[in-house]
Parts: C-alpha cells; sequence; structure tokens
C-alpha cells in the first residue's frame, strides 16, 4: 500500500518545524497532490520516579492550546545527543535537575501519522536523585511537581493529561511497574 513519492518541496524550515509539500504515486497509479507532511525532531519523554518513589511531573503553559498542564519531562532529540537515552537523560536533568540510575526503553507512538513523520519515544527512568538546578531553554518556565502514585492515576483517570503521547506513556509505563493492567 505505500506510495511512490514522485516530488517533494519545501515550504517553510525553521529549527522545530518544516513543512513539505509531497506529490505522490498510490499503488493504482491515482496522483496525490498536494500531500503536506510536517517535519519535526524525534522527541523523547519519560515517566520519571526518584529514589523514594515518587513521580516527576512537570507544569507548564503551553501556548497553542492557551492552558497550563501537567505533563511528565522531554523534548527533542539533539544532533549532540548519542542515542535516545542519552536524549532523555538530558532532558531530565535540564528540565528538574534529576539524573537517574536506570533506563527501560518502552516503546514509541506518533502524534499524527497522517501528517508528521517524526515519533516520540518513551522511557521508564528510575532512581532519581537531584543534583542540580533546572538548566531551562529561554521560552522555557516549568514548575517541577513530585506526585505520589495516586496522584498519577487520578490525573490520567480524570483526564487531566491532556497531552496525548505523554498519557501513552504514562499507561504503559504503570502496567510496566504492575500498577494498572492492560
Amino acid at each position: 500500500m505505500n506510495w511512490k513519492i514522485l516530488s517533494s518541496e519545501y515550504l517553510f524550515k525553521d529549527l522545530w518545524f518544516t513543512v513539505r509539500k509531497d506529490t505522490c504515486q498510490k499503488q493504482d497509479g491515482t496522483i496525490v497532490n498536494p500531500y503536506y507532511v510536517y517535519e519535526f525532531p524525534e522527541w523523547v519523554t519519560a515517566v520519571a520516579i526518584t529514589e523514594d518513589g515518587k513521580f516527576i511531573f512537570e507544569r507548564q503553559y503551553r501556548h497553542a492550546l492557551g492552558e497550563t498542564l501537567m505533563e511528565i519531562p522531554g523534548g527533542c532529540v539533539d544532533k549532540e545527543d548519542k542515542d535516545l537515552e542519552a536524549a532523555i537523560a538530558r532532558e531530565l536533568k535540564e528540565e528538574t535537575g534529576y539524573v537517574f540510575s536506570s533506563f527501560e526503553y518502552l516503546g514509541k507512538t506518533s502524534a499524527n501519522p497522517s501528517t508528521n513523520c517524526n515519533l516520540m519515544h518513551f522511557f521508564l527512568a528510575k532512581g532519581g536523585r537531584k543534583i542540580a538546578d533546572q538548566q531551562l531553554d529561554e521560552n522555557e518556565e516549568i514548575e517541577v511537581h513530585l506526585l505520589d502514585l495516586h496522584e498519577v492515576k487520578e490525573l490520567l483517570m480524570s483526564n487531566q493529561i491532556l497531552q496525548s503521547m505523554h498519557a501513552t506513556a504514562l499507561f504503559y509505563a504503570l502496567a510496566r511497574l504492575g500498577h494498572i493492567k492492560i
């Protein structure tokens, strides 16, 4: 069922977002023109748990929705990151000041596979110790919150985690930890 790309044209390129217009041919010969693709870097996120069993959450304003949300830590994979685990370790330290004794890859998901070409990779990070202050990017304002398991489940079940990829990561992590059954 894969389409053949006949041509591609970049309409917009910036640091975190690129728009491409493709002309494609389907298996039956039908031409699809235009088909827009949004290119983003790969993303990483983690369900991060401290040494004493607290879940690390972040509260921050998300301008596109115009809302302040509770989320789990994460961000973009940078060119300098040697792999996905290095990327999430860096993001966790920058956004929360915590380092972790172990990482387990839980899987990946797509925000919207019909338009986005990247993936969100999620991890379970355990053994978190705070060793530094936050080192936030220029536009980041992040409050770190330490929650217990009951609070995390309540956020999920009351639909207060609006970032769908973060909700997915939380469900996989809680299942892996034996706290819920999927």
